[in-house]
């Protein structure tokens, strides 16, 4: 119990990480809550093995989980709670300027990269089975 309380919160905090930097690499700056959120991602993603579906089926489930917690998360904190941490509102096809179909194609290889990066550190520090994959 204490080992998954561990692995949860590094794997959090790696992933929180990873995403802050992606977007200070992207945009130039980035918000505490996007840490957060990258790393509730990068667990959910790196969870996508149980659904037994090919790499490339795990990325496109993980992709579309990572924009639809950008639009939960977006609502809450941009719309309802009126931070202004992005608007994408001015870009084409967004959804009330939370998410545009221009960024939600980019999780599609960052997901493709963060599996089997989870599923290494997983092997490396924690000693756990290595999983199967099949790309399609």
């Amino acid at each position: 119990m204490i080992n998954k309380l561990f692995q949860s919160i590094l794997f959090m905090i790696i992933g929180g990480s990873a995403y802050m930097g992606i977007e200070w690499l992207w945009r130039g700056y980035s918000h505490w809550s996007m840490g957060v959120l990258g790393g509730i991602c990068f667990i959910i993603v790196g969870s996508m093995h149980i659904l037994r579906l090919p790499l490339l089926g795990q990325a496109i489930a993980g992709c579309l989980m990572i924009t639809l917690l950008e639009l939960i998360t977006g609502l809450i904190l941009n719309v309802w709670l009126q931070w202004g941490i992005w608007d994408y509102s001015h870009l084409p096809y967004n959804l009330f300027g939370q998410i545009c179909l221009r960024y939600a194609f980019l999780w599609l290889p960052l997901s493709l990269a963060a599996i089997p990066l989870y599923h290494e550190l997983r092997c490396l520090l924690f000693r756990l089975e290595r999983p199967k994959y099949r790309i399609i």
